[in-house]
């Protein structure tokens, strides 16, 4: 019974130093810094990450041929019409395989108010762990930690909660 006991308990030690660990490692978003941003805006102006800090930042890495993100579109423009006031900031990355032309003609017609990034040479998609998933959400807090990764569409309601919180 005392050879039980004992292994039961070294069972859940390990079990609480596992969980623990995969915790720390698989949270999304994690506890990191964002990664540098910068480039050229779809309307010529340049953006960097950095001068937004003190905002909370959602990059929003989406593609004219993900019908997700021609989905979810509407959500984000609303959420920025709601919180940008208020310090919210999106910035919109359009994936390196999306011609440009098609992203420019996408934006005027959704009337996007958002800064939209082409990223044709892949190195904001590399920075942001290589993202090849569409949509790929980043919310970044105001002292410039990543706080979430969402990978799919967004659950507006919980979003909508983490900004308020950060605003």
């Amino acid at each position: 019974m005392k050879c039980n006991r004992i292994t039961v308990i070294t069972c859940t030690i390990t079990a609480i130093i596992l969980g623990c660990i995969a915790l720390w490692l698989f949270t999304p978003g994690g506890l990191r810094r964002a990664p540098p941003l910068s480039g050229q805006t779809l309307d010529g102006h340049m953006l960097e990450l950095a001068q937004l800090r003190g905002r909370p930042v959602l990059v929003v890495f989406w593609a004219t041929t993900c019908s997700s993100c021609i989905e979810e579109m509407p959500h984000l423009i609303e959420l920025y019409r709601e919180f940008n006031p208020k310090g919210l900031e999106i910035i919109g990355v359009a994936m390196g395989y999306d011609p440009p032309e098609q992203v420019r003609n996408l934006v005027k017609q959704q009337k996007i108010p958002f800064p939209i990034m082409l990223d044709t040479q892949e190195n904001i998609a590399l920075k942001f762990d290589n993202i090849q998933l569409t949509p790929t959400s980043v919310l970044i807090s105001p002292d410039g930690q990543i706080r979430r990764y969402l990978v799919g569409l967004l659950d507006m309601a919980k979003l909508r909660d983490r900004i308020q919180e950060m605003l």
